[in-house]
This record gives C-alpha cells, structure tokens and sequence, in this order.
C-alpha cells in the first residue's frame, strides 16, 4: 500500500536512520512501556522495538495509516485509533510511559499544553521525546529577557524540565517541511508551584503578553485592582515589559489573582 503524506493532517514521515537512533537513544526504554504519537508509517516505532521495550501504544487518526501498521506490526503494538487532544491518558494508563512524538506542526502546541494543564501530583509518564518546529521549540525554552520568551515558555517551565537534545534539518523528513524542527526531552519536575487553576495561568500570561511590547502597567491595572500596591509587593518595577519577568514571577501574580478573589 502507498503512503502519502496528507497535509490536512501536518503529516512529514522522519527518514532519517541516525536522527531515528538519536532519538530512541535519548532515554532508556528497555524493558518500559511506550506511548508514540502520530507514529505515521512506523519509522519510528521499528527503531523502539529493537530496544526491547516491554509495551507500546501508538496513537493513530490517519484510517489509511492505522491499516499501514496493522499489517506491518501485527501484534507487536497496541494501537490505538483516535485524535490524540480527545484522549484521556490519566484514565487509559494505569503505568508510567514514555512517550515519543513527532507532533504534527499544526497542533504540536495544543498537544503539549493540554498534557501541561491536566498535569497533576500523579504524573502518568515518566518523560517527554517530543519533535516541534524549531520556531515552536525555541519559544518553549526561552529564557526571560528574550524576544521568544512568552506565554509557552511559562507554562511549559511550571512543571517541566526541558533538554534540548538537536535540531533537525527537512532532508531527515519525507515530504520535506519548508521549516526546521528540533528535538526536546521534557521530565516533570518534582515539586512545582501550586494553583488553584492552570486556566488562571493561561488567562494571566494571554492578558500579559496580548501587548509583548507594552509596558507592564496597563496589564496590571486590567487584573488587579490595586495594581501598585500588588507591584511593591512582589518588587516589580511597571515600567518594566512582559518578557522582563522570570516564569516564578508570574506564578506567584496568578497566585495573588487568585487569593484576590476568594
């Protein structure tokens, strides 16, 4: 059966041997169960299992490429026909997984900030190896004082560790994107900064960063009422902008919103 890539689904097949070794070598998987993302026509998946994990799961939307790795993998692998953002992880794992993703460019954000947002104490995988649009990844981990850091930056450092581990040139891919990717490793981090809700997060950095190149004064004044006295509080200067502020900054102002009303 012929495989072609559909657009309408983000669809690039990584082909690319030493790029598919770098990234099954970048965590031990011996012997753990496995979760792929968009595992396409299982380029990836072929490299997993020669290094003996003891499951994996691949989660496909694509009806022509679920019967692709039917036939190609029998019962080697689970898979699990459905749109990865309409998946309940919590509810259908009951292990810790890795999880290994070359992310459709079109919902690559979505994907993470949803498994971001639905993170709690019990966390239900034990690392990220996800593939973005370098442009995407460079946001992600962006430091504070950088034109790239914004809104995923914050979220994606509340309760993640990120590694870079390369960048991924589109001659790796078939049919090559007009783009870069690069590769990250996330991990969750033991202990992150409580709130009553993530969607306060998102709401505040939306409301910060909606005007990047403003001073921190209007958006301060928008959420609290008494914005000076919140500011001397917490020592930040106004005048400042929104990428000034390091991400345990805003956690602690989406903390102080959410005291504020209760």
């Amino acid at each position: 059966m012929k495989i072609s890539a559909k657009k309408s689904l983000g669809q690039n097949f990584l082909i690319d041997r030493d790029i598919l070794n770098q990234i099954v070598n970048s965590v031990n998987i011996e012997g753990k169960e496995i979760l792929e993302i968009g595992p396409g026509s299982g380029n990836l998946t072929t490299f997993i299992l020669k290094r003996n994990p003891k499951k994996i799961y691949v989660v496909e939307k694509d009806n022509d490429l679920v019967l692709v790795l039917k036939d190609k993998f029998d019962n080697e692998i689970q898979i699990i026909h459905d749109d990865v953002l309409k998946i309940k992880e919590n509810e259908i794992f009951d292990k810790k997984l890795i999880v290994f993703g070359n992310l459709p460019y079109n919902i690559s954000t979505e994907i993470l900030s949803k498994w971001i947002m639905n993170m709690d104490n019990n966390v239900w995988f034990e690392s990220l190896v996800l593939m973005f649009q370098k442009e995407v990844a460079d946001r992600i981990i962006a430091k504070s004082n950088n034109s790239k850091y914004g809104r995923l930056s914050i979220l994606s450092n509340w309760k993640l560790n990120i590694k870079k581990i390369t960048d991924i040139k589109p001659q790796s891919f078939s049919p090559k994107p007009k783009v870069d990717s690069s590769l990250l490793l996330f991990t969750p981090k033991k202990k992150f900064f409580k709130l009553e809700s993530a969607k306060n997060l998102e709401m505040l950095t939306r409301i910060f960063f909606s005007q990047r190149r403003k001073m921190l004064k209007k958006p301060f004044n928008q959420i609290f009422k008494d914005s000076q006295k919140v500011s001397e509080k917490f020592n930040i200067d106004l005048n400042l902008r929104p990428q000034n502020l390091e991400p345990e900054t805003y956690f602690e102002l989406v903390k102080e919103f959410e005291s504020s009303r209760g």
